[in-house]
């Protein structure tokens, strides 16, 4: 790819993540001179956080079920994916020397299973583009003459001189990773509506007994399947926390968990145990086991129900659990677990809120601001964990790119007119 040229626009990209670094190699690739601005010591942190259990890049399903998975937010975001899709993330991969393949689950993972790998050959790769990578710097906004204000290692404040601007700085979750939502009230300052941040992908509190605390903490639930009131269905396991419950079928429903904890101050999870059986042949295995078992024996020896599943059906169906079959059997297919509230928003894997997109054109620039652009988490939209929130990132930030250039090319003026 060529490097930028020597008099090419000069762009600033705030925030190196993935989609502040998918925007700065679009925009190198166009012939921009490109400084990406990063708070961290290094670009990435929570993309190597996400790698840490397998970096899952996207998802293989079809692409109409695929866009499904944005919610509300599918129009809007269905211009970035056209730019960069599923097969586009698999062949840049590949590009950058980290062949994919496809999961049981239908999830895309490098081979290498590792995000380090593939940050490492895409850094170099900006590097001979020309790309301009300043960590510890973060940025403070703008100064009356549309300069971008910025903060060094040294403490010691900075105006850099831009054509362009693209945010890329992400939400308010885990805040030591970078995305600290310290954004919000340098654009809110020029007119731009954001909507609060709340968590997405995250664990819930649940008033556990001391027992459940104490002995089951930490402890996984494998094979279950959660249904939500609003009726939300997800299979995967989840894992008991000291104040509640996370985990990967968790997070795919905590869209709908936690509007209803906002509408009602609370909301009931309903687990099924078991769901590869159905109500029947769950009584019926329970009826061929000896009534002087107890109750734990009888759903060990029947159902195979580890302590921790026994537990919870304690907590969600009383102490003194039914000895009849029947009724055993409905509330190992339907246990209640009332959910008190979310975990701290630090803690959620991605968030909701941000910047609304009645505020955002087509091209991702602000409306308040020309010139200034937006990409990923920092948006009002969210997706469950499955490769998708990254596909919408990185397919974001080229997205801006593309922006980026056009309005260049149709205005040719500065950033955007000085603060009065």
């Amino acid at each position: 790819m060529p490097a930028h040229g020597g008099d090419g626009p000069r762009v600033i990209v705030v925030g190196g993540g993935p989609a502040g670094l998918a925007a700065a190699e679009g925009l190198a690739a166009a012939g921009c001179r490109v400084r990406v601005l990063e708070q961290r010591p290094t670009v990435g942190r929570k993309f190597m956080m996400a790698g840490r259990g397998g970096l899952n890049l996207t998802h293989s399903e079809p692409m109409a079920r695929f866009m499904t998975r944005y919610g509300m937010a599918q129009p809007r975001l269905a211009a970035a994916l056209a730019v960069f899709g599923p097969d586009d993330m698999r062949r840049w991969a590949a590009g950058l020397g980290q062949p994919c393949y496809v999961g049981s689950s239908g999830r895309v993972f490098p081979t290498a299973m590792k995000a380090s790998p593939l940050l490492r050959a895409w850094v170099a790769r900006l590097e001979r583009m020309g790309v301009r990578i300043m960590t510890r710097h973060r940025w403070l906004g703008w100064d009356a003459e549309g300069r971008v204000r910025v903060c060094g290692p040294d403490g010691v404040e900075d105006r850099l001189p831009a054509d362009a601007l693209v945010l890329a700085t992400g939400g308010a979750s885990w805040a030591r990773l970078g995305a600290d939502g310290a954004w919000r009230d340098i654009v809110a300052a020029r007119g731009v509506d954001v909507a609060a941040f709340r968590p997405a992908n995250c664990g819930f509190r649940v008033s556990w007994s001391e027992m459940m605390r104490t002995r089951f903490e930490g402890c996984p639930l494998h094979a279950i399947a959660l249904h939500t009131r609003t009726g939300t269905i997800a299979r995967g396991e989840a894992v008991i926390t000291r104040d509640g419950i996370e985990g990967g079928a968790v997070y795919a429903c905590s869209a709908s968990l936690r509007d209803e904890i906002a509408a009602h101050g609370r909301a009931v999870l309903h687990i099924d145990l078991r769901p590869e059986m159905d109500i029947a042949q769950v009584t019926r295995r329970l009826a061929r086991v000896r009534g002087r078992e107890s109750v734990s024996n009888l759903l060990r020896k029947a159902l195979r129900l580890p302590p921790v599943a026994v537990a919870l059906l304690r907590e969600g169906g009383g102490v003194d659990l039914p000895r009849d079959p029947a009724a055993l059997a409905r509330l190992v297919k339907d246990v209640p677990l009332v959910l008190t509230g979310t975990d701290d928003i630090d803690r959620a894997i991605s968030v909701a809120g941000g910047v609304r997109w009645d505020g955002v054109d087509d091209r991702l620039m602000l409306r308040r601001l020309p010139g200034v652009f937006v990409a990923g988490e920092m948006v009002d939209w969210e997706a469950p964990t499955g490769g998708y929130l990254l596909q919408a990132c990185i397919a974001m930030g080229r997205l801006a790119a593309h922006g980026v250039v056009q309005w260049l090319q149709d205005t040719r003026k500065g950033l955007y007119p000085s603060a009065s």
